[in-house]
């Protein structure tokens, strides 16, 4: 294993770092923008989370809001893709094209895992890219999460970019203490002389029939971490985004894929382009109340809206994809506009990411509100294997529909 590391390495520093700046393609930032999308927030520096201020006298005083600096090559990437006609993908086929076209730019990314190698992955996220990239970049593991985990935060330190596939986001809770202690903490505890950019990714939620060890959600488990980035994506084209996107950062980023989703079909621009990690979809404007939801649930409360349109109710809807840090930006100009919030999650309710959320809204935007916030969330037991008590356990579009009626009473 130590002379697959060293034939790594030893292809990586033949590069520098300047041959890995993509030709043509850049990072959103804060001069690209409008004067008047620059005003009324602050940016936040992913290096090192520093708050950097926006010059602007209402942003200074609403100092907790975080702004997302990427709106303008979502929006320009998405039209793109309306004037090329674009290619159609599934969102394991995003993944993969996002990751291979990373892999193609930056000789030191590389990926591990449980059969990620020559049988392409549990879900075919990796198909192929051990016969174009070989053994060295795509390296099969044994069974094994606390030993793989170690070694990709190893390889990272050595300036690697290692991307990690759980087979299922519930196995990684074997490497917990290499993500926690590991991963989250090495650029503080070693004063900043190391970094970490690893991506962990695999599929998770409850998918159908697979049981309560299989239907793990993690979030709530990684997101008091300190030091790792959060991210859920839940189309092809931000599957393909975030993909890029985490590869790309210094931070370690944990990017949670729904099992159920991975069929998925969409339409992506041609051209490349990569998303921010710290910002929120506006999937769809509304006057009468926020509705935060992320990954599967996206699809449920889209489907939930469709009744409320029709009863004559106007939700707004937001998938917020970052779950660590929130787009508290986009989240709080909602909240200003509309006064009432529902969140739907899948995680647990207890400490789960609606609870952070939820103590987050009321922390930064409580005057603004005209009811408490409501968190619909899985319940708190393990998932069922029988599939009309599993679907018992997760939320379900009536209740949204519901819960918006008394919200908006």
């Amino acid at each position: 294993m130590a002379a697959i590391l060293k034939g790594i390495v030893a292809t990586s520093v033949l590069s520098s770092s300047s041959d890995f700046v993509p030709k043509g393609v850049q990072l959103p930032s804060l001069k690209s923008l409008p004067v008047s999308e620059r005003k009324g927030g602050f940016l936040v520096d992913g290096s090192d989370a520093k708050v950097v201020p926006v010059s602007n006298a209402r942003a200074r005083s609403a100092g907790r809001l975080v702004a997302a600096n990427a709106v303008a090559a979502e929006k320009s990437a998405a039209s793109t893709a309306s004037k090329t006609g674009g290619h159609e993908l599934l969102l394991f086929e995003a993944l993969r094209e996002g990751l291979e076209e990373e892999m193609d730019r930056d000789p030191r990314v590389c990926v591990m895992g449980e059969d990620v190698g020559h049988y392409g992955g549990s879900y075919k996220v990796t198909k192929g890219l051990a016969k174009k990239y070989g053994d060295l970049r795509v390296l099969d593991t044994p069974i094994a999460e606390n030993s793989f985990t170690g070694m990709a935060v190893g390889a990272a330190m050595t300036g690697l970019r290692p991307i990690v596939e759980g087979m299922n986001m519930g196995f990684l809770l074997l490497a917990f203490n290499q993500i926690s202690n590991n991963c989250g903490m090495l650029h503080y505890t070693s004063g900043g002389q190391f970094k970490i950019p690893i991506v962990i990714r695999g599929p998770g939620g409850v998918g159908r029939q697979l049981g309560a060890e299989h239907s793990q959600r993690l979030e709530s488990y990684f997101q008091s971490i300190p030091g790792i980035q959060m991210v859920a994506c839940s189309t092809p084209y931000n599957a393909k985004g975030l993909m890029k996107a985490a590869i790309r950062s210094e931070n370690p980023v944990i990017l949670f894929e729904h099992v159920l989703l991975y069929n998925l079909k969409e339409r992506i621009p041609d051209e490349e382009y990569v998303l921010s990690l710290e910002e929120a979809e506006m999937v769809r404007p509304g006057e009468h109340v926020t509705i935060l939801t992320y990954s599967r649930m996206r699809y449920h409360v889209m489907q939930a809206a469709k009744t409320l349109v029709n009863k004559g109710y106007d939700p707004e809807v937001i998938d917020i994809r970052s779950l660590k840090p929130f787009d508290l930006y986009t989240i709080g100009n909602s909240v200003k506009k509309t006064h009432r919030v529902l969140i739907v999650e899948e995680c647990m309710r207890t400490g789960g990411i609606g609870a952070s959320l939820t103590a987050a809204i009321n922390e930064n935007f409580h005057d603004y509100l005209d009811a408490p916030v409501v968190c619909l969330s899985s319940q708190d037991v393990p998932t069922p294997y029988a599939g009309t008590l599993e679907e018992w356990t997760v939320v379900q579009p009536a209740q949204i529909v519901t819960a918006v009626e008394q919200l908006c009473r």
